[in-house]
């Protein structure tokens, strides 16, 4: 989730010294970059800190992940990051381009050993975790009354009150905008725009956009937009500090963040070995699940998840029966650049 770094502190190749490491990347170490803050931290300590400890190895840390870097790293043959989440619509189009390193044969193997989704995998990419695309909800304002679908969400009579929406056009905005005119689920893709559009116009005036995940929390959390399209993992650690919000999972769509290699960098085969002890290891995932709100890549994992916390997590079943489909990324892979034209288009109208 790229626009997400926005508001996180990059921790400028912070290194975690699991094993001995001195002052540059060798043979023993893999750098790793993530989008930042909070996820970053729980994920490196559930599920990097743990493998470097058995591997007796190092682990280096950059964020966030930027693609002009690493395209400039590949480009320039001088490629320092071992393992970066990307979003899948870039992993598409950046493996395709040569720019990444091809998944091994043994890691192939260790997600369909770990029941990985084929769609969230491509030629390069695995995914990493889990997230949806959710109503979130004022408790104060709506309580049990609350929209359920995204019909009811773009219903301002029945439901009062400005909506909040990713500014960014993978983040399911033209998805919900044609759930909620009817089109079917298993009808959505390729994405009828100008439908899309048209039901956008209709509650355009009450659209507030946000930039970053504390920005969504903080619309609906204040009020100012009491119903928005979020992130679940978002919503639910906000809960648990006590703010009055709340996800509805009601044709929820899920999405999920993939991990990659950069093409050419010089220890990708110990990066390749992280990758099947991650997809080895389903305990690790849940950990990572109760330290950060996303959910696992491999259903395996959910299984391990403490019972009060599997109703909120993605890629669990009640939140996966709720949903109305995965972002196909591969449509956006082709179709990124010509619909961001037309969206920021409609914006400065």
């Amino acid at each position: 989730m790229r626009t997400k770094a926005i508001s996180l502190v990059s921790t400028a190749a912070l290194v975690l010294s699991v094993a001995a490491c001195g002052g540059g990347e060798d043979s023993d170490s893999v750098t790793v970059t993530m989008w930042g803050g909070q996820a970053q931290e729980a994920h490196v300590k559930s599920y990097f800190t743990p493998w470097a400890k058995e591997a007796d190895v190092s682990i280096r840390q950059d964020s966030p992940t930027d693609y002009a870097k690493l395209d400039a790293q590949v480009k320039s043959g001088k490629v320092s990051w071992g393992l970066a989440e990307v979003e899948p619509n870039y992993a598409k189009s950046a493996c395709d381009a040569g720019k990444l390193e091809k998944l091994p044969e043994r890691v192939v193997e260790a997600a369909q050993k770990a029941e990985i989704d084929p769609a969230q995998m491509n030629d390069c990419a695995i995914p990493i975790l889990q997230y949806t695309f959710s109503i979130a909800y004022n408790t104060d304002k709506f309580g049990d009354k609350h929209p359920t679908n995204w019909a009811e969400f773009f219903d301002t009579k029945a439901f009062p009150g400005k909506r909040g929406f990713w500014k960014y056009v993978t983040g399911g905005i033209f998805e919900a905008a044609l759930l909620a005119d009817g089109v079917a689920p298993d009808e959505l893709y390729p994405l009828d725009l100008d439908r899309a559009f048209r039901k956008l116009d209709s509650i355009k005036d009450d659209i507030v956009w946000y930039d970053t995940g504390d920005q969504q929390i903080q619309l609906v959390a204040s009020g100012e937009a009491p119903l928005v399209q979020a992130w679940n993992g978002r919503v639910t650690q906000a809960a648990k500090a006590g703010e009055p919000v709340a996800n509805e999972y009601g044709q929820n769509l899920i999405s999920y963040d993939q991990i990659v290699i950069p093409k050419g960098y010089k220890n990708a085969e110990l990066a390749q070995d992280w990758m099947v002890w991650f997809l080895e290891n389903p305990q690790a995932q849940a950990d990572d699940v109760t330290a950060s709100g996303y959910g696992p890549a491999s259903p395996q994992a959910v299984e391990l998840v403490p019972a009060d916390v599997q109703p909120d997590v993605a890629g669990g079943a009640e939140v996966n029966e709720q949903s109305a489909a995965l972002m196909n990324y591969d449509y956006w892979a082709e179709n990124y650049d010509e619909v961001t034209k037309r969206f920021n288009t409609w914006i400065a109208k």
